[in-house]
């Protein structure tokens, strides 16, 4: 599915690990899943960046760390221990500590709907800066994962439309098909043939 958000991840296949900083994605995609591979990501709030790494640079596409061991990865030109479930956080910790990785409040606020203390323009900028996308793209994304799961939960499609602020229904089956690659019908009917990827809820 289409997200806002962008990840590091880590993936074994055929016993070589592989680490890449994965972008916002605009639209729904095929994930391709080799067999017998493992993976782990962290997924970064909004307004989470890397200064060294352009958020725009990444946007529907991935950049994968150039030096990858069994035990370490390089990132912005020094080598780093491999994340882990067990170690995530305390991982996310150094990187901050370090300065590999900055948050602008300011962005997280806004997008979560706060309304800043600072001109349009600034808002615009610093958004693009920490994201890659516009405001209104990561409205766009949001509304429609926040669709899905609710038509996941049995809410009917007219339902959805009023609660999420739709125009009508086929307003929000064209953002199903663009940004989650499902009908209303297939969501509400549980369709496991092809899983979503990173469907959950973040708030409840």
């Amino acid at each position: 599915m289409a997200t806002s958000n962008w990840e590091l991840t880590v993936w074994t296949h055929h016993g070589r690990v592989h680490v890449a900083a994965r972008g916002p994605e605009t639209a729904a995609s095929v994930a391709e899943v080799p067999e017998n591979s493992d993976s782990f990501g962290i997924s970064f709030s909004h307004g989470t960046s890397m200064p060294h790494l352009p958020l725009s640079r990444l946007v529907d596409t991935q950049l994968d760390s150039p030096h990858v061991s069994a035990r370490t990865f390089a990132l912005r030109g020094e080598e780093w221990p491999l994340p882990h479930y067990d170690n995530a956080e305390q991982f996310v910790a150094r990187l901050v500590r370090a300065g590999v990785l900055v948050h602008d409040p300011l962005v997280a606020e806004t997008v979560a709907g706060e309304t800043p203390q600072v001109g349009a323009r600034s808002v615009q900028r610093r958004v693009a800066a920490t994201t890659g996308l516009t405001r209104g793209a990561i409205q766009r994304i949001e509304r429609a994962r926040q669709a899905a799961i609710l038509l996941g939960e049995g809410m009917a499609p007219l339902d959805v439309t009023h609660r999420l602020g739709y125009f009508d229904q086929p307003h929000l089956a064209r953002s199903l098909r663009r940004f989650i690659g499902r009908t209303a019908t297939r969501l509400r009917r549980g369709d496991t043939a092809e899983p979503l990827s990173l469907l959950y809820k973040t708030t409840s």
